[in-house]
């Protein structure tokens, strides 16, 4: 007896129709298995991490597979991007397309309003929301970002759906409180993140703490300069921050963030250059 080939070819429903078990496979459990691992293969999903972290992928019919790939795949999402998801979610490897990921998909266009064909967009950007169950985590998170101000024109994206996926109690409020606690009014924050969502990506402890310690202590920054560059906080510390305000004290410098921040190394070098240019020119003068 021998294994069905896998195809190698397009992402179509012929073609994975094709990997439906044989009769011969069908009646061999060892062939049957080693069938569902080649598929796996096939979606460069790793065999033995999805076993381990989904165990009732074992004893499931390659159909299950199959169906998943399929509703994925009706929603734009191309196989390698299926492939992607799933070896970071082998949980949705036995799910059931019309009970666990349908409704998922009807919340994000019939609630959120996101277009049809920017579904795959905001999947392959954030595809914890395909884990994310739509009653306990999504409509809470949606109802707090709505009351933020992420409506009309504001309104979620496919570039910001991956802001649905965060707790409100954990996540979202603690990081709306910490910056109201730096002195800001709260609709000053509120304008900040709708400015730039990204300030609810991230962490308070490794990301806000440290960054406004070193604008504040060795920076002798005015909060009011973040309120006008919240993408501030965007900025690596450590590769960007600390090394272009260093270079500015050097030369006795000084530049808002956003000119600071903004530009790539060879504009910020040409910036120092015309002003270390225009201190010789005035000196000279």
């Amino acid at each position: 007896m021998q294994i069905a080939i896998l195809p190698k070819l397009k992402n179509t429903q012929n073609n994975l129709k094709t990997l439906l078990p044989t009769t011969a496979v069908a009646a061999d459990p060892g062939l049957r298995f080693r069938q569902k691992v080649r598929y796996l293969q096939f979606l460069r999903v790793n065999p033995t991490k999805a076993l381990h972290k989904n165990p009732n992928l074992r004893s499931a019919p390659i159909s299950t597979l199959l169906s998943v790939t399929q509703c994925l795949s009706s929603m734009g999402v191309e196989l390698a991007s299926a492939g992607r998801i799933l070896d970071m979610y082998p949980q949705l490897l036995t799910a059931d397309p019309y009970a666990d990921i349908y409704p998922i998909f009807d919340f994000l266009i019939n609630v959120v309003r996101i277009p049809f064909p920017d579904i795959r967009k905001a999947i392959i950007r954030c595809p914890r929301l395909l884990v994310s169950d739509p009653d306990t985590q999504l409509r809470p998170a949606f109802q707090f970002l709505t009351e933020l101000g992420f409506s009309g024109s504001n309104e979620l994206t496919a570039q910001t759906t991956m802001l649905l996926v965060s707790s409100v109690e954990f996540t979202l409020k603690p990081k709306i409180d910490f910056l109201v606690g730096l002195g800001f009014a709260y609709d000053e924050v509120r304008n900040m993140v709708l400015r730039s969502p990204g300030l609810l990506t991230f962490s308070v402890e490794s990301n806000y703490v440290p960054k406004v310690e070193y604008f504040l202590k060795e920076m002798n920054g005015d909060l009011v300069e973040i309120k006008r560059f919240p993408q501030y906080f965007s900025f690596s510390l450590e590769r960007k921050i600390k090394p272009r305000h260093r270079l500015l004290m050097e030369h006795g410098f000084s530049m808002p963030l956003s000119d600071m921040l903004k530009v790539s190394d060879g504009e910020f070098n040409a910036l120092l250059i015309e002003r270390r240019l225009q201190m010789v020119e005035s000196r000279s003068s």
